[in-house]
């Protein structure tokens, strides 16, 4: 499939590697995405056939140490076992981490052990039962927080979000006191500058304020739900599932799913900046009646499909 690049701005990259609803098919992939932020690498929900997707689109296994898994439906995680397997034959080193609802622990160390299966490296699960949201990573770069939905069974999205603590030089002004560039570090982390008289130069008069933080928020499945809305409020993009159009939205109802309509509802309630859509069923000939359905309550929208990959 032709890979599409949709150019936003900078330093953080989605790569959809599926986003189609219950069965893989040849055309067609399972949930999967890779968010490139910070330098890290987080794969976000590992439906069949990711490691394949992995491949196919040239992203290093070896870069992926966390893994966050919505929900414990097949079509989200049941090509988790398999790609553990893999980092194995290739002899991984690195710990990786896996982030999902109780229980995925269970699952995927059943399925090793009966296999005769080990790993040869750290595998950590961190198991989710928290009905409100919580951060379940952080370091100095990222926070990641659970976004709780509401589906058959539990379930949650995740938010992504950056953590800009550097500042940016004011060149013209670092001159201007002829400060010497040992001292830019500590500029950039906000310490002030003490001149030879012992006066002091203020942060903010020699570094501008960091660029905004960006925020990536991954929302399959649910049921249209605005119990959400605080915790994606004003966000840069929203991934929100599209199971069905509108056509179906009793089908939505009775399967827990979103209609396009539901999801741009969502997102303008938010305030987000820009609305992916997919989870699509694949009962549809054409995905491209969601966007143009989305677009009549939200602008901002991107369709998403296997392969595309969207620069933030």
């Amino acid at each position: 499939m032709l890979i599409i690049h949709y150019q936003l701005s900078i330093e953080m990259k989605l790569t959809i590697l599926g986003c189609y609803a219950a069965t893989p098919r040849t055309i067609t992939n399972p949930t999967a995405q890779v968010l490139e932020i910070k330098n890290h690498m987080f794969l976000i929900d590992c439906g069949e056939g990711t490691q394949v997707q992995l491949r196919k689109h040239k992203i290093k296994f070896s870069k992926i140490n966390h893994i966050f898994i919505s929900h414990l439906h097949g079509d989200h995680f049941y090509g988790l076992v398999g790609l553990i397997s893999t980092f194995m034959l290739l002899n991984r080193e690195n710990d990786l981490h896996v982030y999902g609802p109780k229980g995925i622990k269970e699952i995927i160390l059943l399925q090793l052990r009966a296999s005769g299966s080990f790993t040869g490296y750290n595998l950590y699960f961190h198991e989710l039962t928290s009905e409100e949201s919580e951060i379940v990573f952080e370091d100095e770069k990222v926070v990641v927080k659970t976004i709780p939905l509401k589906h058959r069974i539990y379930a949650n999205g995740y938010l992504f979000q950056e953590k800009n603590i550097k500042r940016k030089l004011n060149l013209e002004a670092v001159e201007k006191y002829n400060i010497d560039t040992c001292y830019y570090q500590k500029l950039i982390y906000g310490g002030d500058f003490k001149l030879d008289d012992e006066s002091i130069i203020p942060n903010h008069e020699l570094t501008f304020d960091p660029e905004p933080e960006k925020s990536y928020a991954f929302c399959s499945d649910t049921v249209y739900n605005e119990a959400m809305i605080p915790d994606i409020q004003d966000i840069d993009v929203l991934y929100h599932e599209t199971t069905f159009l509108d056509s179906e939205s009793h089908l939505a109802e009775k399967t827990m799913h979103s209609t396009a309509i539901q999801a741009a509802k969502i997102a303008k309630l938010a305030n987000v900046k820009t609305l992916i859509v997919g989870h699509y069923s694949t009962r549809y000939g054409s995905i491209e009646p969601f966007k143009s359905e989305a677009e009549t309550i939200f602008n901002n929208v991107i369709l998403g499909d296997d392969g595309k990959t969207i620069e933030l």
